[in-house]
């Protein structure tokens, strides 16, 4: 809990006190309760929150759900979870339950606490916890984490500049920055040459805590019988081999950015295009796949944080394993 206590105090910048629970305290809850997590008081600028300690690496994110649920109704008050070892795929699910939570020394998930800690934001926070990214936000967002080691880093870049690098217009660029800034992701710096900054130093903090609130950048899938000339990068479950241990799949899948596809439709470029089968499935993207990948891909696949997003709803087993393969390597 000590672990907490600093982790708290250099991350938020304030005075957290962690102090266990009273025998009195502990005996308005279940046994099944007390016999199977620790539970402490965290309190900050004086309010009161119930963290609940797991005891064991493994754990069930519904029933855990549920548990920690009782415990709020018994106390009242909001309740976070405390484990040392989450996987990605846990923290995927936690946060996608709305789980609070604290890996100590790695990830803070805390949205309650978070919307309250300053009343006068309190519309803010709602507009961001409860709003989607623009795909355009999304994909500055995406490129400034994927492209960590890129000499001139996007932050150095005038939005003119920006526009012109990803063929955006510059209004575009300044909506999407806006939009960045409305869900306080990052800051602009500048007077006469507007620049973007991002506010979290650490991309994998900057991940976790625009994840809720991103999209899939597949706005659509149609199957045709014949792949269209021109470029096209692997996606989905064909692109998944490169990054993860998981094999190719029968089903060959490519993304084209919709502009590109709506172009082949109209000149009737596009084979036998269905809804329900073909040769090749068509993603069509939100936005440029190709710029994003570059740099990044050997195989001509899309990204691997937009292929995250794509298929973080799929339930196959081998597919959520492929993705915490994924988050592993390129987030943390």
């Amino acid at each position: 809990m000590e672990q907490i206590e600093a982790y708290l105090q250099k991350l938020l910048g304030i005075e957290a006190k962690v102090t266990p629970l009273t025998k009195q305290e502990l005996a308005i809850m279940p046994y099944y309760l007390t016999s199977t997590f620790k539970f402490y008081r965290l309190t900050l600028y004086s309010r009161d929150f119930i963290l609940v300690d797991v005891q064991h690496d493994n754990f069930n994110i519904t029933q855990t759900k549920q548990q920690l649920q009782v415990v709020k109704k018994d106390f009242n008050k909001e309740v976070a979870l405390v484990a040392q070892n989450v996987t990605a795929l846990e923290r995927k699910r936690l946060i996608e339950a709305g789980i609070n939570f604290i890996v100590p020394n790695k990830q803070v998930f805390l949205p309650d606490l978070l919307i309250n800690l300053n009343e006068n934001n309190k519309g803010v926070k709602q507009k961001k916890k409860t709003e989607k990214l623009l795909p355009s936000a999304q994909y500055l967002l995406l490129y400034y984490i994927l492209h960590r080691y890129e000499k001139r880093q996007i932050e150095e870049y005038t939005f003119k500049e920006l526009a012109k690098k990803f063929d955006y217009t510059q209004m575009a660029i300044t909506k999407a920055v806006e939009n960045l800034v409305s869900h306080e992701l990052c800051e602009t710096k500048g007077t006469k040459e507007k620049y973007l900054h991002f506010k979290y130093p650490q991309r994998s903090e900057l991940w976790n805590e625009a994840l809720p609130i991103m999209v899939t950048p597949v706005l659509k899938r149609v199957f045709v019988d014949e792949k269209p000339e021109g470029f096209m990068c692997l996606a989905n479950t064909s692109a998944l081999p490169e990054y993860s241990d998981m094999n190719p799949s029968k089903q060959k899948y490519y993304a084209v950015e919709k502009t590109i596809f709506y172009d082949l439709q109209k000149k009737e470029l596009l084979v036998n295009e269905n809804e329900n089968e073909g040769n090749y499935c068509l993603e069509v993207w939100k936005y440029n796949p190709k710029k994003l990948t570059e740099g990044i891909t050997e195989g001509s696949n899309v990204d691997p944080l937009s292929l995250y997003l794509s298929l973080k709803d799929n339930q196959d087993e081998r597919i959520e394993m492929a993705l915490e393969q994924i988050i592993e390597k390129y987030i943390w």
